[in-house]
């Protein structure tokens, strides 16, 4: 018969295994740069570059709402695309890098968008750290 401790719990929190390194399924170095960013890291980069957005369309567009959507989408974007990191990234020292596949960074940076866009893929994770955007785009969020 199954016991209860066999299943776990939501409440247990993620499963782990013991001494396994996030990050390690991925080829990413246990610690240093090019290790799975820190949790903190992340949702404070996307906080700042919500504010840079939500600035330059205060600026510019007088704060309207599909304005810092469409601004948001485009930083994504470009900045992905040509330096690896969003202003948020850089600040933070994290890095957006593919760890699979051998698409090009721009159709990387379009799907890993438009997941986040839909906010659901952006809070499930899996043991690596990495969100479903991430895990779909083939990318993984790193230390610089």
């Amino acid at each position: 018969m199954i016991d209860r401790k066999d299943l776990g719990s939501w409440m247990d929190g993620a499963p782990e295994e013991p001494g396994y390194v996030r990050g390690s399924s991925l080829g990413l170095p246990p610690t240093g740069p090019g290790s799975a960013a820190p949790f903190w890291r992340r949702p404070l980069s996307l906080v700042l570059d919500w504010a840079l957005c939500m600035a330059v369309s205060a600026l510019v567009f007088d704060g309207a709402a599909l304005a810092n959507l469409l601004l948001f989408v485009a930083v994504n974007l470009l900045f992905l695309t040509l330096f690896g990191a969003t202003p948020g990234q850089y600040v933070l020292r994290l890095r957006v890098l593919p760890v699979r596949g051998r698409s090009p960074m721009v159709l990387r940076a379009i799907v890993r968008t438009a997941l986040m866009l839909l906010l659901l893929p952006a809070v499930v994770w899996n043991r690596d750290r990495q969100p479903l955007h991430d895990v779909v785009a083939g990318t993984a969020v790193v230390t610089a």
